[in-house]
């Protein structure tokens, strides 16, 4: 069936410190507009009416000092017990969802494709709405040593994370593309053009049939 719209939507999907952002950045620079779940899920926490349901919910501990929400004592409620984060993300993910469509609806008429960078896309169901998904691959000892600069986390923290999402096996399986990120930043630039180059291309000939 042809694509009900006219510019492909991409998913990116990859373990914990794979460098989504990073592919996401890059095509950003390439001419596509990309929605960051991260971003937006932040900002919806700092939404009045989200605050004083989950200050109902959990009680001032999830706060910072200055009254706003603390992300990483969510964090720490959510990752121990699946249905807080279920109810959580009953709250939050509509919200995003709202702010996603309203960025893709307002993109420059010559934007190549939309991009849906979300830390946990399939987990989401947010692939239901890609024309394709680039899963971008690293070993476990790069992500790792990436979380432990970036993000102060422990080896600890890194494996109860990844835990909590789709195993990585099943991630790259359902993609339509791989893209590897070991450091060479100039190979990722190019793998990713070739890969985008793709996807528009695939998408103008289904749209066209």
């Amino acid at each position: 069936m042809p694509p009900q719209h006219d510019k492909p939507i991409i998913g990116i999907a990859g373990g914990i410190g794979s460098g989504k952002s990073t592919v996401a950045d890059m095509l950003d620079e390439l001419g596509c507009v990309v929605a960051r779940s991260d971003a937006d899920a932040r900002a919806v926490l700092h939404e009045p009416d989200v605050r004083e349901q989950l200050l109902a919910w959990w009680g001032p501990s999830i706060l910072t000092d200055d009254g706003a929400v603390d992300r990483r004592a969510v964090a720490r409620i959510v990752f121990n017990d699946p249905a807080e984060r279920r109810r959580l993300e009953g709250l939050t993910h509509p919200r995003i969802e709202a702010r996603r469509r309203r960025q893709f609806a307002d993109a420059p008429a010559d934007t190549k494709a939309f991009v849906i960078d979300a830390p946990l896309l399939y987990e989401a169901g947010l692939d239901a709405d890609c024309d394709a998904v680039i899963y971008v691959d690293a070993s476990r000892a790069v992500r790792l040593e990436r979380v432990r600069t970036g993000r102060d986390w422990d080896e600890a923290e890194f494996d109860r994370r990844e835990r909590a999402q789709l195993a990585l096996d099943e991630k790259r399986r359902r993609a339509e593309y791989v893209v590897r990120n070991e450091g060479d930043r100039d190979a990722l630039r190019a793998a990713v053009a070739d890969v985008l180059k793709d996807i528009i291309e695939r998408h103008a000939a289904q749209t066209n049939d």
